[in-house]
């Protein structure tokens, strides 16, 4: 890997560990559902600038609708899901939870679209498993409801990027595929739309108490901006440059860089916790995507 790629992986994945510092930032004061379209309509707006100033053809190939219906599971319920976390979780437990992202792809697979499941897959599902265990019962915050409720939303925001990731592959890639600029804006286009009515109905029924100060919306320009459409954009060039294989290996990085920014910023406590959990959670990343030997052969 060039000095040049591994600089742009490391940034990206400092950014997208600065999401859950921001989140954690915003979401008690506006509420969950306001900071999810928030951040989605704001890197919408982001990605609208980008797309104009690349000067990228606006050529969908019939696959708009697919894009709009991605953009519902791979970031309109993710954002809120996450937003709702970021009610009750330290932002490190949020980013180690959001590693899980690949052993949710391997269940999914084997569940629902005729994946093998190879022993090391299996071993690393158990594993990581294992590891969010024991980061939810040993960590800083007090085992309860709470704390449950905050996890469950994180596992189901990986459950849907791991879904995501097979209807990508069978909607988008197939056929000549789609530019993922374009992708990536009608995404955020259908997750802005799918988070609309809960943003208003969370308005009508409990309004914020208060619409923050300037550390909020800067927070949330940093999460719409920064963190989703500049974020969008070195993933691709990631994707294009150096693979998804090894772009994907940020999933290993995201949670340092936020347990880093919470307790730098947010004066979030550390333990050792931390360490087991996500030691643990990186074994099984690790054997969740290493090549196996039968494949090396073939």
């Amino acid at each position: 890997m060039r000095p040049a790629d591994l600089a742009r992986l490391l940034l990206l994945a400092a950014i997208w560990g600065a999401s859950f510092l921001f989140m954690r930032i915003v979401a008690p004061v506006l509420g969950s559902m306001p900071t999810a379209f928030f951040r989605a309509s704001v890197g919408l707006l982001g990605l609208l600038a980008i797309v104009w100033l690349m000067r990228v053809r606006w050529q969908f190939n019939g696959k708009l609708k697919h894009c709009l219906m991605l953009g519902v599971i791979n970031a309109g319920i993710p954002s809120a899901m996450y937003c709702l976390a970021a009610l009750v979780l330290p932002a490190g437990y949020s980013a180690i939870f959001n590693a899980t992202t690949p052993m949710m792809g391997v269940l999914i697979g084997m569940l629902f679209f005729a994946e093998a499941l190879t022993l090391s897959k299996a071993a690393g599902v158990a594993i990581g498993l294992f590891g969010v265990a024991v980061l939810t019962r040993t960590g800083p915050v007090a085992f309860d409801f709470d704390l449950l409720l905050g996890a469950a939303a994180c596992l189901v925001a990986t459950a849907c990027y791991g879904v995501a990731g097979f209807l990508t592959r069978r909607w988008i890639g197939q056929q000549g595929g789609l530019d993922n600029r374009l992708t990536a804006l009608a995404s955020l286009a259908g997750a802005s739309l799918f988070l609309l009515p809960l943003f208003g109905g969370s308005l009508w029924l409990q309004p914020p108490a208060s619409w923050g100060g300037l550390e909020v919306w800067l927070s949330l320009a940093g999460l719409g901006l920064l963190c989703t459409a500049l974020a969008y954009v070195l993933y691709f060039r990631l994707l294009s440059d150096i693979g998804p294989i090894k772009a994907s290996t940020t999933t290993f990085l995201i949670p340092p860089f936020g347990v880093l920014w919470g307790a730098l910023l947010l004066n979030e406590p550390l333990s050792w916790a931390y360490l087991y959990g996500g030691v643990l959670i990186a074994l099984a990343l690790w054997l969740v995507v290493r090549t196996s030997p039968a494949a090396k052969n073939a």
